[in-house]
C-alpha cells in the first residue's frame, strides 16, 4: 500500500481482530482448549514479552522529541529519568499494592481507550467527550473479566495485590456494580462516538467474545497484542513514513529492535527469579501485570509531555 490509506486502517484492523477471535473461538473454545494452565500462560508470557512490549519501544526516540523542549541535550538524563520511574513504581506497588493497582487500572483504561480509539472520534471537537469515550471504552477491557470470569480474575488479583483490594473488588461485584459500569461504558462510547460502526461492529464485540469465552489472561493478550499494539506500532510506523507503510514498519523494527529486546530479556530475567519464591503462574501474572504498570506510567508520562509542549 504505497501512500498508506491510514483513514481506512482503523476499519480494516478491527475487523481482522473479529476474524482472529472468530478463528480463535473455532479452534480452541469449543474443545476446551484454551484453559488457565501453566503453558498456556507461559506462550502468553512470552508474546506480551514481545509483541506486546515492543509498542513502547520508541520511547527512547520520543525521549530526544522531549528532550529538545526543554533545551537538553544529554540522552542519559532521560534514561535515567524513565528507569527511575519504573522502578519507583515497583517499590509503590511492593508496600501499596491496592493503591498501586487502582491507579494503575483506571490509567491503562484511558490509555487503551486514547490509543485504539482516537481515530473514532474525528467529528467530536468538544475534549471532554473524548475524555470520557476514551476511559469508557478502555474500561471495556478491564470491566469485562471481572463479570464474565469473576473467580479467575480475582485470583490473578489476589496474586499482584492484597486482600484489602479483593475484599473491595468482592463487595462491588456483590452488588452488580459491574454490570451496570459495562452498560454505562458501552452507552456512552455508543453515543459519544455518534454510532461509529467500526468499533461496534469489530472490535467492542470482538473484545466482549474474548473475555466471555476465554479465561482473563488470555482474552488480555490477545488484546493486549493483537490490537492495542498492533494498531500503535502500525500508527508509529506511519508516522516515520507517512507515502509507504512498508518503509515506515522496517524504520519502525529497525529502531525498535533494542529497547525490545531488553524489555524482553529482563521479563524473562525477573521471571526465572521470581520462580524461586512463587509457582509459574503466579511468577507470570508479577512480572507481566507488575512489569506492564512500571512501564506504563513512565510511557503515558512521556506522552503526556510531549503533546503538551506540541500544543
Amino acid at each position: 500500500m504505497n501512500k498508506f490509506e491510514f483513514d481506512d486502517f482503523e476499519f480494516r484492523h478491527g475487523m481482522w481482530f473479529a476474524v482472529l477471535v472468530i478463528i480463535l473461538f473455532g479452534l480452541f473454545a469449543q474443545n476446551n482448549l484454551i484453559i488457565n494452565n501453566s503453558i498456556t500462560n507461559l506462550i502468553c508470557f512470552f508474546l506480551i514479552a514481545t509483541i506486546g512490549v515492543s509498542h513502547g519501544s520508541l520511547d527512547n526516540y520520543k525521549g530526544k522529541k522531549l528532550l529538545k523542549f526543554y533545551k537538553l541535550k544529554s540522552l542519559i538524563i532521560f534514561y535515567l529519568s524513565y528507569i527511575f520511574i519504573a522502578i519507583f513504581i515497583i517499590f509503590i506497588w511492593k508496600f501499596l499494592p491496592s493503591f498501586t493497582l487502582s491507579i494503575f487500572l483506571l490509567i491503562a483504561a484511558y490509555h487503551f481507550g486514547k490509543e485504539d480509539g482516537f481515530r473514532s472520534l474525528s467529528k467530536v471537537n468538544q475534549l471532554q467527550l473524548k475524555k470520557i469515550y476514551y476511559f469508557s471504552r478502555g474500561s471495556i477491557v478491564i470491566i469485562s473479566p471481572i463479570i464474565f470470569h469473576s473467580n479467575e480474575t480475582i485470583e490473578i488479583f489476589k496474586i499482584i495485590s492484597s486482600d484489602l483490594f479483593v475484599n473491595y473488588l468482592l463487595f462491588l461485584n456483590k452488588y452488580y456494580f459491574f454490570e451496570v459500569m459495562l452498560g454505562v461504558v458501552l452507552l456512552s462510547c455508543y453515543i459519544i462516538s455518534g454510532k461509529e460502526y467500526t468499533a461496534f461492529i469489530f472490535e467492542i464485540p470482538s473484545i466482549l467474545a474474548l473475555n466471555y469465552f476465554f479465561t482473563p489472561f488470555f482474552a488480555f493478550t490477545i488484546y493486549f497484542c493483537f490490537l492495542h499494539s498492533i494498531r500503535h506500532i502500525i500508527s508509529l510506523s506511519h508516522e516515520l513514513n507517512k507515502t509507504n507503510i512498508k518503509k515506515g514498519l522496517n524504520i519502525f523494527f529497525n529502531k525498535a529492535l533494542p529497547l525490545s529486546l531488553i524489555t524482553a530479556i529482563f521479563f524473562i530475567l525477573s521471571l526465572f527469579f521470581l520462580l524461586d519464591l512463587n509457582q509459574l503462574n503466579e511468577a507470570i501474572f508479577k512480572v507481566i501485570f507488575i512489569g506492564l504498570a512500571s512501564l506504563t506510567f513512565p510511557h503515558i508520562l512521556l506522552e503526556y509531555l510531549i503533546e503538551k509542549n506540541e500544543k
